[in-house]
């Protein structure tokens, strides 16, 4: 027993599990844009303010996971990743949740309405995009496993083949977004100009998740380079 407070005080308690915990709120935060949406295309707006509200509850409490992350995370030599790559991947799961309570809180203050030439397709670009993030909640709970392993062996295999499935994902997004931003470009003279901005805004926001998780990915692939 004092050998091993010994070696926990060397080398800190090992920061990933609530890497791992802060991205899982990210993840259900990000999910809830979901039934937001579907509630946008029905224009239920009861049920738009409470996904916002969520959405928004989700954020806060990944707020403060990220801040005692950050406060405990150790100083010290003797951690199994650097310090400065955890930070950095904290940073991005941490836009992912910003992100997803920007669009919402757009969505509901003004009460925005997807034109119905983009209500069979956006769900489905929502959905892809909620499935990057899954996608990067999966490879950073493979972190645990990557530093049981020295970042050697099939355990890298195995993430590099999840980061890859994740960039193809990505690409899927894009195409859908270029899809629906051809949509609301063929309709756009026949709605309020501030209207058409907040869209084009609200389908980049819708993106940027997907862009978000992917460098989360990214940044995990120079980790494993190292």
């Amino acid at each position: 027993m004092a050998v091993g407070g010994y070696m926990t005080g060397i080398f800190g308690s090992s920061p990933v599990k609530p890497m791992q915990q802060h991205m899982a709120k990210v993840l259900a935060c990000v999910s809830e844009l979901i039934p937001l949406f579907e509630a946008v295309i029905r224009e239920d707006w009861d049920a738009v303010e409470a996904c916002q509200n969520t959405i928004s509850n989700l954020e806060k409490e990944a707020d403060v996971l990220k801040k005692q992350l950050r406060l405990q995370l150790p100083k010290g030599l003797f951690m199994p990743v650097s310090r400065q790559d955890l930070l950095e991947v904290l940073g991005m799961q941490d836009k992912i949740a910003n992100r997803a309570k920007d669009i919402a809180g757009v969505i509901l203050g003004r009460h925005m309405v997807l034109p119905a030439v983009m209500q069979e397709k956006y769900p489905q670009y929502v959905r892809r995009c909620v499935d990057a993030c899954e996608q990067a909640s999966r490879a950073i709970n493979e972190l645990d496993e990557l530093v049981g392993t020295g970042f050697s062996g099939q355990e890298i295999k195995l993430v590099e083949e999840m980061i890859e499935t994740l960039d193809a994902i990505e690409s899927d997004t894009d195409a859908l977004q270029a899809e629906i931003r051809h949509q609301l470009f063929a309709v756009e003279k026949d709605l309020p100009p501030v209207d058409v901005i907040f869209l084009y805004e609200i389908i980049e926001w819708t993106g940027d998740l997907a862009d978000r998780a992917q460098r989360v990915g990214s940044r995990l692939q120079l980790m494993l380079a190292r």
